[in-house]
């Protein structure tokens, strides 16, 4: 064999059913052949396990999404290239033309703006209201037939808690389907509710690392079954050396979360005290409205605390050496974001109300360093901008 023709047909290494490696490999391979035209049409028909193509599935990621939906305890994965494709790829795949989607002012700006702005287009019609305003959510399943209801629990950035089993009832009472961004809290909670889809940014807790991006839609068999050709045709794939990094990072993920979870509980108690700090938003703490509906439901508080200072958050946070100013969270080191970059720019008196962000507010995505190192850093930041207690 020439060298041309040998170096794209290297000599196979196969290894013995006995010999296996402790960590999987990245199947960094975009084509899977078979040996037959009538093999691989078995399988184009599903009429056999196996790989053609990584577009439509893969064997790295088939690891991940197997790892995902047990997490979740649900029954099947789809892998998006991030977390707002796992959003959209839902909302797009289970929507259709004069359908209406119920939302919420409490939620990440790129799904409202994905409801809002390009449903909309497509004659997908919504109703935002406040995650808090359960009369309301009630009230209009009741007198508008839903096809989806998409929230937070906890929200994002305020921290206000969803009641689930109260939402979800009201939801299979008028037969909507419930898509719960359920990045905050991770893939160890709320599995335990009727929730119909779960969409996770696997950027965040999952890899823990800030180095890849990924997301992911967990569901029963039957909506993985209706979304997994959509999925295939709209090509937000996720890279299979992405997907190993965050399979990688899932085995330190329970000791990461439990970590950032004592942080958070820890310098949320440290904020509280602060006579020139406002209010603290963490769902742990006594003080938090839905503090026992938080308990009833997640085994832990997350790690994200948001507060409302006195002043301009932004000070505050340019004051901060630990945390880093940085739009995402669930990384191992500490991040802060002002309101000044999150407060929404197209909403209306009520909805800001609804949202709860000011220029005075800061969140912060805690991380696993010492907690006593990240509290001298808050309290230096405090006097630093003019805002700590006398």
């Amino acid at each position: 064999m020439k060298p041309s023709t040998r170096v794209n047909h290297p000599p196979a290494v196969n290894l013995a059913p006995d010999n296996r490696p402790l960590v999987a490999p990245v199947y960094q391979s975009v084509k899977f052949t078979f040996d037959s035209v009538a093999e691989s049409e078995r399988e184009s028909r599903g009429q056999r396990e196996g790989f053609q193509y990584s577009r439509v599935a893969n064997p790295t990621l088939r690891q991940l999404e197997l790892t995902l939906a047990e997490l979740q305890g649900r029954e099947g994965c789809l892998l998006t290239s991030s977390g707002v494709a796992a959003a959209n790829l839902a909302m797009l795949s289970l929507c259709k033309q004069g359908d209406h989607v119920l939302m919420f002012a409490e939620m990440y700006q790129p799904t409202r703006y994905m409801i809002r702005r390009v449903l909309s287009r497509y004659g997908i019609a919504h109703t935002m209201l406040s995650i808090e305003d359960v009369a309301g959510i009630e009230r209009t399943l009741a007198e508008r037939p839903t096809r989806l209801i998409v929230f937070e629990s906890p929200t994002n950035p305020v921290l206000k808690v969803a009641d689930l089993e109260r939402m979800t009832a009201a939801a299979r009472a008028h037969g909507a389907l419930t898509l719960l961004d359920n990045t905050f809290a991770g893939f160890h909670n709320h599995g335990q509710f009727d929730i119909d889809i779960f969409a996770h940014s696997l950027t965040k807790y999952a890899s823990g690392h800030g180095d890849v991006m990924g997301g992911a839609v967990i569901a029963r068999k039957e909506l993985i079954t209706t979304m997994h050709t959509d999925s295939i045709i709209l090509g937000a794939t996720l890279d299979p050396h992405t997907a190993f990094m965050i399979q990688r990072g899932l085995k330190t993920y329970a000791l990461r979360y439990e970590r950032q979870c004592q942080n958070a509980l820890k310098i949320a108690a440290f904020l509280e005290a602060q006579s020139q700090v406002a209010r603290v938003s963490y769902p742990g703490l006594p003080s938090h409205p839905q503090h026992a509906l938080a308990a009833r439901q997640m085994h832990e508080f997350g790690a994200m605390v948001t507060v409302e200072l006195r002043e301009d958050a932004a000070r505050f946070s340019e004051s901060l050496q630990l945390f880093a100013i940085s739009a995402s969270l669930g990384s191992t080191e500490s991040l802060v974001w002002p309101g000044r970059l999150i407060n929404p720019r197209d909403f209306s008196a009520q909805e800001r109300q609804w949202a709860g962000i000011s220029e005075s507010t800061a969140r912060l995505s805690i991380g696993i360093e010492d907690a006593d190192d990240l509290i001298e850093d808050l309290r230096r930041a405090l006097a630093t901008s003019g805002t700590a207690s006398k």
